[in-house]
């Protein structure tokens, strides 16, 4: 039998970079297909490829046998394939029915639309594979972990075949995440066949048939959970050997550098997205804040380093009230700030890396003499910390807008590394990155904490968090709900919390 999906040769190339280097792939019908790689490995382009949102250069795509064109989407849902991206794209003030119904929207008399019957169907695609959604519900009053359900059913109700999932467990809890796998079974078992991108090693080898890596454009190989190890895909995916546990000294506590209390912030909505929030942390520790993306993680961590307005309570660094400072301020004050969204608030797109690795300190010596640049000092940092850190980039002058997203956040990671810090509010350190940058700058944030540095960290990531962290703290819904010591948590229990789920007993608020 003909595999359902074929790629034969498949190149793509953009201005000075080649994306997919003669890649050859086949997927099965009811198999599960994990794609892993490094960060600009080529995994997300070759799936833009298949599903019309990019054009190959060179080679064929066969679907069961039959050489196809894709041009855009719509060739790709007219042969079957479907889309469900890491970044939902659902319409919040619409119902589900609504949502699923968006583009293919069916009538009555030829001018109402036909909502029943769209609502209807949805239930039988809800019940035939598990995926339990109100087609009435209102998207904005549903948890991230049934959009993502809405977002399959979009793509069962357009008679996908071969579904791809892009980072599909990036904002779920692991509780959701085990609801997803549940689900992937059911819709290999009626005949779909998936590929699904993640970095996730765990999650490759608990659910996937086989495994294909990309390093470099290419194919480094193709093997089975059965044959794999996450030392053996790591090593395919980086080409060489990566320390993939945290290796961590007992903390060396130290004076309190962060306090906050009380602190309240509102959303851009108006809403309180932060409420009543009090925590420290000291130096030689590092705090992690473990919660489903949205739960006031951004707005805190805005709130924390001047970048969002506080509308009540107090912020301390180091013993100064820094409430209402500017973000300069708080910088100079000896913060790092790692911010979650490194296009609109850690990077310049248009400038080029080098500026964009002293775009805090180029005033100060040695970048600057009075008014003056001292551009060679500039570019000697810049080369320093290009090579240092791994980016990789033809030139220090390309425009930053031209790297790919892993090496745009390396970019803001050796810049605040780069320089003596008492805080870090690392959020996010590693969104985007690949296992081998991860492995290394999981090593800088200890090491910054071992120098004597807090370390404030914000990732939706439970690895990452139990990993790094000497104390966890759970928000939900703008509230922390515990704080207890790392060793003390379990990723069903944070799981829990991060599902608003009170303990019996409180976790213990540790100061």
């Amino acid at each position: 039998m003909a595999p359902v999906l074929e790629l034969r040769g498949v190149s793509k190339s953009f201005p000075g970079v080649l994306a997919n280097d003669n890649i050859d792939l086949t997927l099965n019908q009811g198999e599960i297909l994990a794609l892993l790689g490094e960060n600009g490995a080529g995994k997300t382009t070759l799936m833009n490829i298949l599903y019309g949102l990019y054009t190959l250069d060179d080679g064929e795509i066969f679907i069961r046998g039959q050489e196809v064109d894709i041009h855009d989407s719509n060739d790709a849902i007219e042969q079957g394939i479907g889309m469900v991206h890491q970044h939902f794209m659902l319409v919040p003030v619409f119902t589900v029915t609504e949502n699923v119904m968006l583009g293919v929207e069916s009538t009555r008399a030829g001018v109402f639309l036909d909502r029943e019957t769209a609502a209807k169907r949805i239930r039988e695609i809800s019940s035939r594979f598990g995926l339990q959604v109100d087609p009435n519900a209102m998207i904005e009053d549903l948890p991230v972990g049934i959009q993502q359900r809405v977002e399959i059913i979009k793509i069962l109700y357009r008679e996908a075949e071969i579904l791809i999932f892009d980072e599909p467990t990036a904002v779920l809890t692991p509780q959701e995440a085990e609801e997803l796998f549940k689900v992937f079974r059911s819709l290999v078992d009626q005949g779909k066949s998936l590929i699904f991108i993640t970095h996730k090693l765990k999650e490759v080898l608990a659910i996937a048939d086989r495994i294909a890596v990309l390093r470099d454009g290419r194919l480094a190989g193709v093997t089975t959970p059965k044959e794999a190890t996450e030392a053996s895909l790591a090593k395919m995916m980086v080409g060489r050997e990566v320390i993939l546990r945290v290796d961590k000294k007992p903390p060396q506590l130290g004076e309190v550098v962060l306090e906050v209390e009380n602190l309240r912030v509102q959303d851009e909505r108006g809403l309180r997205a932060v409420d009543d929030v009090s925590l420290q942390v000291r130096e030689g520790e590092v705090l992690g804040i473990a919660g489903v993306q949205g739960n006031g993680q951004t707005e805190l961590v805005e709130a924390l380093v001047g970048l969002r307005k506080i509308e009540s309570g107090m912020v301390k660094i180091l013993g100064k009230d820094t409430t209402h400072a500017l973000p300069r301020e708080i910088t100079e004050a000896g913060t790092a700030h790692v911010p979650e969204d490194r296009q609109q608030d850690g990077l310049v797109l248009s400038f080029p890396v080098v500026d964009n690795l002293v775009l805090n300190t180029y005033y100060l010596p040695p970048f600057a003499k009075g008014i003056s640049l001292k551009h060679d000092e500039i570019e000697k940092a810049g080369l320093k910390r290009v090579e240092l850190f791994d980016i990789r980039t033809p030139s220090i002058f390309l425009p930053t807008s031209n790297l790919s997203g892993g090496n745009q956040q390396k970019v803001i990671v050796a810049r605040e590394f780069s320089r003596p810090i008492r805080l870090l509010i690392a959020s996010q350190p590693t969104r985007g990155l690949d296992i081998g940058s991860i492995e290394y700058i999981h090593r800088r944030i200890l090491q910054k904490r071992d120098e004597g540095c807090a370390v404030l960290l914000v990732s939706p990531e439970l690895d990452e968090i139990m990993g790094l962290s000497d104390r966890i703290a759970v928000i939900f819904e703008g509230n922390i709900l515990g704080i207890m010591p790392a060793d003390e948590a379990t990723k069903e229990r944070l799981g829990l919390l991060m599902a608003g789920i009170q303990e019996k007993e409180p976790a213990a608020v540790v100061a």
